[in-house]
């Protein structure tokens, strides 16, 4: 199991990568997943090792309600689909559903889930 942090940003993710390859002496990612498919546009994914987390970064979708904040989820990569379920099921009870369990072009099986105390989960299934 393993446990990374998630960032989101409202158009300016670019310039969020910037500033922290800065700060952590580190090199832009390779990779950089857009949601257009433009080198400009807005930012669907991007990662950087820093302190020996794997920390994700994207802008919110185009007109999505977002809140300076709260711009985090917490992620959760486990290996076993039952327990993925299990954990996604107690975050569910009294929390908010964002994303049903479910196979997505990155993941095998993945869900985003918000807990009662205001806290946004992402599991997704690992790979050994």
């Amino acid at each position: 199991m393993s446990l990374d942090v998630f960032l989101n940003f409202d158009g300016n993710c670019r310039d969020a990568l910037n500033f922290y390859t800065e700060v952590f002496n580190l090199e832009m990612p390779e990779s950089i997943m857009t949601y257009d498919n433009t080198p400009q546009g807005r930012v669907l994914y991007a990662s950087l090792p820093i302190a020996g987390s794997n920390v994700m970064f994207s802008d919110c979708p185009e007109g999505a309600h977002y809140v300076k904040g709260n711009n985090f989820a917490l992620t959760l990569g486990i290996q076993d689909e039952a327990e993925i379920t299990k954990i996604f099921n107690f975050f569910a009870n009294g929390g908010t559903v964002q994303m049903p369990l479910a196979k997505t072009f990155f993941s095998e099986f993945y869900g985003m889930v918000t807990d009662k105390f205001g806290i946004t989960w992402q599991l997704s299934k690992t790979q050994i």
